[in-house]
């Protein structure tokens, strides 16, 4: 494992790699829209295996995806595809969010893009004053963003038909000026808000940011409630238990720290600090389910450490780590007993959590992608024979992903006869499915994004460390 310094941080690297890759544009080919073909026979893919250590229409509407191959693999466990990608010329997104069948997307613009899923035909865009959209969360019918300015905008959004609606509701911090001796200047975050979280129950905003601080906003009134120092280096993720509140932050000084709120106050105090590595920490997502709870923390050494929640005292034990990433992981999403992970190695791993114990599975590697991957999303599909999840990923080369995964029910007691005679009937019957969905929705064309060759010349010297 190396030794990072602590001084190099993931956003600031990335913020170096940002203005590297405007001033370099590699050739790439302009979109086009093909006539539809045959589809060609699926190149099967073997499942990897590692063990734990203001909207504007647009008219008329269209859809810029590209159609890719299904890749089924040999075992029953996985299926998964790429069903549709997109190049931006907006710059790298920095957030996504799912809402009522639609797909936000945030950049360095003053444009927050929306897409309607399951078609991805552009919808329109809320449009703000300020850009950099770092950090979006969604929430019934609630939209938060966080911007350039140092404030976030608050959004009220209807998408369910063919039909979208958005307004802005507030900003917060609401006030427009601030006077040089007042005290509500210290509300407002001195630095880039990077992360945001929604305690649904209370209809509480938290707030975390590059100045190192944590703030929590009532969004009813839009009022600061509580405003503490969280960490020594900048704050990179934000999460809430909904379960019972607890908030969970995670820093470059490559911490992650546990904070609960005063039972009748506003404030919050640290519960626990759990630190088992020395380098960044980038993100944080959180299991939670009736029988177990477990954080993930995703940091720059390439390891996923992972943390159970005891039922009686509610204590976070250490549980171990991922390993597979051969660079430094830069987000998570999890559901259930699956995690994903994104990686400046610019794959996307699949995780599974067993039932009843801490032991996990790396069921796939999703390789599509030509730069680190910057963020993120799943949100879930029921299926009858399988779980399904569709994974929004943007990566640093410019490109948008959208990828189908299918995972089978665990075999348990089978004989070797009916798990064969199970796998080849599943595969196939999805399969045809799925190929049938993909010739009556998608049109091809061909795209060849371009890996930052500052970013591997930097890294192959080892002065990438994140």
């Amino acid at each position: 494992m190396e030794l990072y310094d602590n001084k190099t941080t993931l956003l600031s690297l990335i913020k170096k790699e940002e203005n590297t890759m405007k001033s370099f544009q590699p050739p790439r080919r302009s979109l086009q829209m093909y006539p539809k073909k045959s589809e060609p026979d699926p190149q099967f893919t073997p499942a990897r295996f590692s063990s734990t250590s203001a909207m504007t229409p647009l008219s008329p509407p269209q859809s810029p995806w590209t159609r890719t191959t299904l890749h089924p693999s040999p075992s029953p466990t996985l299926l998964y595809q790429c069903v549709a990608s997109l190049h931006r010329h907006e710059g790298n997104i920095f957030s996504i969010a799912v809402l009522q069948g639609n797909v936000f997307t945030g950049t360095e613009s003053s444009c927050i893009r929306v897409w309607k899923q399951p078609d991805f035909i552009e919808r329109g865009y809320l449009k703000a004053n300020s850009g950099e959209v770092r950090a979006i969360v969604a929430y019934g019918n609630l939209v938060f963003t966080a911007h350039r300015d140092n404030k976030v905008r608050v959004w009220s959004v209807r998408g369910n038909s063919d039909d979208f609606h958005s307004k802005k509701l507030t900003v917060i911090p609401r006030y427009k000026a601030f006077h040089f001796f007042s005290r509500k200047k210290t509300l407002r975050h001195q630095d880039c808000i990077s992360c945001l979280a929604y305690y649904h129950a209370e209809g509480l905003l938290y707030t975390g940011s590059w100045d190192k601080t944590v703030k929590t906003w009532t969004v009813s009134d839009q009022r600061c409630i509580d405003s503490f120092v969280a960490h020594s280096d900048t704050i990179n993720a934000i999460v809430v238990n909904q379960d019972d509140g607890f908030v969970f932050t995670c820093s470059s000084d490559g911490s992650v720290k546990i904070w609960r709120r005063v039972y009748g106050e506003n404030s919050h105090t640290l519960t626990m600090t759990l630190k088992f590595q020395l380098s960044p920490v980038n993100a944080l997502a959180l299991s939670s389910s009736l029988n177990a709870c477990y954080l993930y923390s995703a940091s720059s050494d390439g390891f996923i450490n992972f943390w159970e929640k005891e039922k009686v005292s509610g204590r976070f034990n250490h549980g171990g780590f991922l390993q597979g990433h051969r660079f430094g992981v830069i987000c998570l999403a999890a559901i259930e007993r699956f995690i994903f992970s994104g990686s400046e190695d610019t794959t996307i791993r699949v995780w599974r959590r067993e039932e009843g114990s801490s032991y996990h599975n790396c069921l796939a590697v999703l390789d599509g992608h030509r730069g680190p991957v910057r963020c993120l999303t799943a949100c879930l599909e029921i299926e009858k024979i399988a779980m399904g999840f569709l994974l929004f990923s943007a990566s640093m080369d410019g490109t948008f992903k959208v990828w189908r995964v299918k995972i089978f029910p665990e075999e348990h007691n089978t004989s070797n006869d009916d798990k064969a005679e199970c796998r080849s009937k599943i595969t196939l019957v999805e399969y045809e499915r799925c190929k049938r969905e993909l010739d009556a929705k998608f049109m091809e064309f061909e795209m060849s994004p371009v890996l930052s060759p500052s970013w591997v010349e930097r890294k192959l010297q080892g002065n990438h460390t994140i």
